[in-house]
């Protein structure tokens, strides 16, 4: 890697474009009427922010600090010719921010504090793997539980470690903070600060084109944080000229909404519904082994391998670009399902398919090389995400990582049962009429519109099984003046227990039974 690229990844150091800086400050002072008494730039680089806020904003004294000595040389030269009169005003200096006493600075400034700039875009795992000392020391700032929480080695983005010691900065003071950052680290701060009961701030998310100004695809904000005695939550705009927010996201029963106007609207909808349970495709984190393709009369692995191996065992696969696509008649897959059930052991298959057996057998190793503690002390090739849930004919499934609610209804093909990933989602059915029911239902606009209201798009895996589980299908038949034909299909379902929510799915607190 070039040592520029390097210095650009370890210290996130994308400096930004002097008309954004300029764009944030006006913002700034058009929506929010910031006049503050002083300006703090942690992490200043080479000065777009200190320069576009010592225009607009000149009764402020202005600080900038910055780890890299050649930046704060550049931020003071680029203070000459139109910024001689302020000058007097502006005080950028090299130091490091994980370093610096900052309390000790911030209880000696006066009057109302600005904090603004853009914090280093890159995660603590990103910098362990380049050595890299621009790391804070470990601390559980995230309130992680088990080994995380022991040893602060969970990974999260600099920016918010950051962003949060802004908030503390403020907690006893009257001031705002002004970064750029991506979206979901903003959401993700709002959460802590609508948790944390005894300070109250307002959020703003103005969405920025990082693609244009940082040459990045990644979904990012211009993020306000206002000192507010009055509440704790998060509007949400079109852009850096909006006078108005668009739609406001807050806390509702324990996790964050992306709309909570149209959350609350359909909150009637909101429960989980024991008789219909969203699950996740089978996990086996061997996809070279387990996953083949029909090649000819044969099957081909991951590994370019060619294999003959019994169908006993063999389903049809569909994965995330399957149903993202709505390719579900015909699947390009066969994956390999040792078990029927979580735990089940697997010795059989020795029996009922030796040449399976033998295939895997053959390719222990790979399985022996999978890091996932879950397969710890389980049977020879174990899979998780099994039960008779998983064999049903009839399901319907929605990819996780696709940015769009669209629900497919997913049969047997050539007679056998389909089998998903992990990053789909699904329900399981005995027949066709049901499954054309429950689908009315899921595809309702009613049902569309409370879990848009709680999907935020530009996460890495935004649909996820504890949003789909908030929507009580009861509740929405109830709604669709279909509760007779619900109540019909619940009665024929099997008595067995499985799968239920006694086994110990990890449901959202916010759930409840409807």
């Amino acid at each position: 890697m070039a040592r520029k690229a390097l210095d650009q990844w370890q210290f996130g150091d994308f400096q930004t474009p002097e008309n954004l800086a300029k764009a944030v400050i006006k913002t700034l002072n058009r929506n929010h009427a910031v006049q503050p008494d002083v300006i703090i730039e942690p992490s200043c680089g080479k000065g777009a922010f200190i320069r576009a806020a010592a225009t607009f904003l000149t009764k402020a004294k202005l600080f900038g600090f910055d780890i890299n000595a050649d930046h704060v040389a550049e931020a003071n030269a680029s203070l000459n010719g139109e910024y001689d009169l302020i000058k007097n005003q502006v005080q950028i200096r090299q130091s490091d921010f994980f370093d610096m006493d900052w309390d000790a600075f911030i209880r000696n400034l006066p009057g109302y504090i600005l904090i603004i700039g853009n914090p280093p875009w890159v995660t603590s795992s990103e910098l362990g793997l380049l050595n890299s000392a621009n790391l804070p020391l470990k601390s559980n700032f995230q309130n992680q539980r088990g080994i995380a929480a022991i040893t602060g080695s969970s990974n999260f983005d600099i920016s918010e470690w950051m962003l949060l010691r802004y908030v503390d900065w403020l907690s006893n003071r009257q001031g705002a903070i002004a970064v750029l950052c991506k979206c979901a680290i903003a959401r993700k701060v709002m959460r802590q600060i609508i948790r944390n009961r005894t300070h109250f701030f307002s959020g703003h998310i103005y969405p920025i084109d990082a693609k244009t100004h940082f040459n990045v695809a990644v979904d990012a904000c211009l993020f306000v944080i206002m000192v507010d005695d009055q509440h704790s939550l998060c509007k949400v705009y079109e852009g850096l000229d909006s006078y108005q927010a668009s739609s406001v996201i807050a806390e509702r029963n324990g996790f964050m909404v992306k709309d909570v106007a149209a959350y609350d609207r359909w909150l009637h909808l909101a429960g989980q519904d024991i008789n219909y349970i969203w699950r996740s495709g089978a996990k086996h984190d061997c996809s070279d082994v387990m996953e083949l393709e029909p090649v000819g009369h044969c099957l081909q692995n991951g590994l370019g391998e060619r294999v003959d191996l019994e169908s006993d065992y063999l389903y049809p696969l569909l994965k995330s670009s399957d149903i993202g696509n709505g390719r579900v008649q015909l699947n390009r897959k066969l994956v390999l399902i040792t078990q029927q059930f979580v735990g089940e052991g697997t010795s059989a298959i020795a029996e009922n398919a030796p040449k399976t057996w033998r295939y895997l057998s053959e390719h222990r190793s790979y399985f022996e090389k999978r890091a996932s503690s879950i397969y710890k002390n389980k049977p020879l090739f174990s899979i998780f995400g099994i039960g008779s849930y998983a064999f049903r004919k009839w399901k319907i499934a929605i990819s996780g990582l696709y940015k769009k609610l669209n629900f497919m209804v997913v049969g047997p093909i050539n007679n056998r049962p389909v089998i998903f990933d992990d990053t789909i989602y699904f329900l399981s059915f005995d027949s066709r009429e049901e499954v054309e029911f429950i689908y009315k239902l899921i595809s309702s606009y009613p049902a569309r519109e409370f879990l848009e209201s709680m999907i935020f798009w530009d996460e890495k895996r935004p649909i996820t099984a504890e949003i789909l589980r908030r929507v009580s299908l009861k509740a929405l038949a109830k709604e669709l003046a279909l509760e007779e034909q619900y109540f019909y299909w619940i009665q024929a379902l099997p008595t067995s227990g499985e799968g239920q929510l006694s086994l110990g799915i990890a449901e959202p607190d916010s759930a409840h039974i409807a």
